[in-house]
């Protein structure tokens, strides 16, 4: 099953779409251990610097206390400025690499062996409470 249809059937992907109903971001998120896992925010460039992504990390956040869930996690490059920088303006903190759940070492391993690593990245968690 491809990522999508999984996280489709889980309801668990949210696109914004513009006043035509067409898709101008989304974001897609999985469960991993007691955090609701961003997988990817994605928004269109023209759709930029609107709060769009902002607003769907907000509704994941929601989602994720209704689930009973105690954070938001996410991985992502530390030194490209809309990805650590932003999730950082958004209440997303490190995690140390020794403090990383199973799920997202996991993960981590995953990305490395697809060779995401060879740009520096990291692990963020935002607490829910």
């Amino acid at each position: 099953m491809g990522d999508l249809t999984r996280q489709k059937k889980t309801e668990l992907a949210w696109a914004a779409v513009d006043d035509e109903d067409r898709p101008v971001a989304y974001l897609i998120a999985e469960p991993v251990d007691d955090a609701l896992h961003v997988e990817q925010v994605s928004v269109h460039p023209d759709w930029a610097h609107r709060r769009i992504g902002r607003a769907l990390i907000e509704y994941a956040a929601a989602r994720a206390r209704a689930d009973g869930l105690d954070s938001l996690t996410l991985t992502t490059f530390t030194e490209v400025p809309w990805n650590a920088p932003y999730y950082a303006r958004c209440g997303f903190v490190p995690i140390a690499p020794e403090d990383l759940t199973p799920g997202l070492q996991k993960i981590r391993d995953h990305e490395a062996a697809h060779g995401l690593d060879r740009w520096p990245r990291t692990c963020m968690r935002r607490a829910l409470s």
